[in-house]
């Protein structure tokens, strides 16, 4: 009411979030005029200490950042799925054509010999060549990911586990890992000669060309169909081993980056004397997964390269696959080989073309991470300045136009 500004009574019950100056000033005047606690500075301080909810602007200002943070963290991962998808394609295209040469000059283990010879298959061949595949590559992640999910309805396998999961699940998680695997792998065979074999050396294959690949190595179990292929059988096992491993390896990797990251995190904001509110911090914890789960993919990717090389090899013996010569990157040679297995690829291997054989195409990892990681930062630079352009130009809100007086100020006031 008008007149009675400096009139201080006992104030009405009010919610939390409907403190104002006049409550903090009301209990500093009373523990003031308390002669049992006018004295007493530590009763005083700590009754200064307690700090009441946000106000409604800084929930809008806390909620606005939250919206920003959320907006970024989506972009990330929206920016990480295409490029784990469509983008890196080429790059899988290249590193795999040189895995399963076993005759090439170069092993490209650097970017550096494998650019000019991008250039002269685009050249030769258009961009196009670099994408062959695509299609049978999702198909199969695609199938991958729906016969898991139908294994898991109708068993007790869990689809995800966690921190929190037991042993037992975590056996189950794995044992549905494998399963999976062993169903696809006839695809994935059939897949990946798409993905190598030449353009200008065999006919293009169809949409659904891959499952109909599949299902004649798949029912030619215990038999070869031509040549010198292996039984699908001999694959199965290699296959499914070599993917629980990557994948096992993944997850602890990603489970010990995050926790590193989240150590320093919080060593780096006790340093500071100061910890933020828990949306804030929960901001951190998004950027810190997304950054722990890239980084566990590109290390989990150069870990198992030489074994992957051994893998394709011994998928592709035996289908007659015609691939780019990527030496001069103008010819094309024919894939013939004479494997007995995964070990004898391996030794066979090692001893004709040393440990290095086992890198061979390397340099396209390298560039498939560097453009990766590029992508991801720019995506977020981009992401962040758009984010901050909408906030400056939207006018703020009622609640900040308000003048605040902090407990330091009152203090200052009356003292």
């Amino acid at each position: 009411m008008a007149g009675m500004e400096g009139y201080y009574s006992m104030p009405e019950p009010r919610a939390e979030d409907e403190w104002n100056v006049n409550d903090e000033e009301y209990y500093y005047r009373r523990i003031n005029q308390n002669p049992a606690t006018k004295y007493d500075r530590e009763a005083l301080s700590r009754s200064l200490m307690v700090k009441p909810k946000s106000s409604n602007a800084e929930s809008e200002e806390e909620q606005a950042y939250l919206t920003t943070r959320k907006f970024i963290a989506d972009g990330v991962r929206i920016a990480t799925l295409i490029t784990e998808n469509l983008l890196s394609h080429p790059f899988v295209v290249i590193r795999r054509q040189c895995q399963v040469n076993h005759n090439s000059r170069r092993f490209h283990n650097t970017p550096f010999t494998l650019l000019p010879v991008i250039v002269r298959l685009n050249q030769r061949q258009g961009l196009a060549t670099l994408w062959k595949g695509l299609g049978s590559v999702l198909l199969v992640r695609g199938m991958t990911l729906a016969i898991e999910d139908v294994i898991s309805k109708f068993t007790p396998w869990p689809k995800e586990v966690g921190r929190l999961s037991t042993f037992k699940q975590w056996g189950q998680h794995f044992l549905l890992k494998s399963v999976t695997l062993a169903i696809v792998t006839p695809f994935y065979v059939a897949s990946l000669v798409e993905t190598v074999q030449s353009d200008i050396a065999s006919e293009k294959p169809g949409i659904f060309d891959v499952f109909r690949e599949g299902m004649c190595r798949l029912f030619s179990w215990s038999g070869t169909q031509k040549g010198r292929m292996l039984p699908i059988w001999s694959l199965v096992l290699p296959t499914v081993v070599f993917g629980i491993c990557k994948y096992g390896f993944s997850r602890f990797l990603q489970s010990g980056l995050s926790g590193i990251l989240h150590l320093n995190l919080r060593i780096s904001q006790e340093n500071k004397g100061a910890l933020p509110r828990d949306s804030f911090n929960h901001a951190a914890h998004q950027d810190i997964e997304i950054t722990s789960s890239m980084f566990a993919v590109l290390g989990t990717e150069v870990v198992f390269y030489p074994f992957e090389t051994i893998l394709h090899r011994i998928h592709l013996q035996g289908t007659r696959t015609i691939i780019d010569n990527l030496d001069s990157g103008r010819e094309v040679i024919p894939i013939l080989t004479s494997y007995e297995g995964a070990l004898d690829c391996y030794t066979t291997t090692v001893q004709s073309e040393g440990v290095c054989g086992l890198y061979k195409g390397f340099g396209a990892l390298v560039l498939q991470c560097l453009a990766h990681y590029a992508l991801i930062r720019v995506t977020k630079a981009v992401l962040t300045q758009a984010s901050t352009f909408f906030r400056s130009s939207s006018p703020p809100p009622p609640e900040l136009l308000k003048r605040t007086i902090t407990t330091e100020n009152l203090k200052v006031n009356r003292l």
